[in-house]
């Protein structure tokens, strides 16, 4: 005869129960300080992290613009960029493009060329995106995240500044304030 009568469930004491909640608050706590030192993405192990690339030479592309003709990597010819990348239907995108564009409207970069990197989107909704944040600096389309890829950028918005010879001089991870656009830029004026 086997005895098929379960043992009763018991209740956590509450010493467990704060064991639990403590350990918890530590892995959160322990997952948060290591996403700041690494900037905030997990890599694969195979490719570079976007703020490695700092001090690197990054490759050129060519790309449709938005609007119309071809965007080319503005280190081709011998300009330092400011890349922003975004997307219609990214929220961080949509609060940060109209300020980034209005102050980007009076405020000449001389050499500089400001080029913004429509990623993984379609058409329509960019050009509509672009027409309501009033965009003025060249887009290209970059549906299939070609431009995205030579960042090894992993989430949009992101922000990059090369110099002249195509030489990575920041990477700014997520919405990017003014303050910080406008240092990126004296960086690339000096560099």
């Amino acid at each position: 005869m086997s005895d098929t009568t379960k043992a009763p469930r018991r209740r956590p004491s509450p010493m467990m129960m704060v064991s639990l909640g403590i350990g918890t608050v530590l892995a959160v706590t322990l997952i948060v300080v290591v996403s700041i030192f690494t900037g905030g993405h997990v890599t694969n192990g195979t490719a570079e992290p976007p703020n490695q690339l700092v001090g690197k030479h990054v490759g050129s592309f060519s790309l449709a613009g938005l609007k119309g003709g071809t965007i080319v990597a503005p280190w081709k010819s011998g300009h330092a960029a400011v890349l922003i990348f975004f997307a219609s239907w990214c929220g961080p995108c949509q609060a940060e493009m109209p300020k980034v564009a209005a102050y980007l409207r009076h405020h000449n970069e001389g050499s500089i060329r400001v080029i913004g990197v429509d990623s993984h989107d379609t058409r329509g909704p960019a050009m509509t995106f672009d027409k309501k944040s009033g965009v003025a600096f060249p887009v290209a389309y970059d549906p299939n995240l070609t431009v995205a890829s030579l960042f090894n950028l992993q989430a949009i918005p992101d922000t990059a500044f090369v110099n002249a010879k195509g030489v990575v001089t920041q990477i700014y991870i997520g919405a990017i304030p003014k303050s910080q656009l406008v240092k990126g830029i004296a960086t690339l004026r000096a560099s």
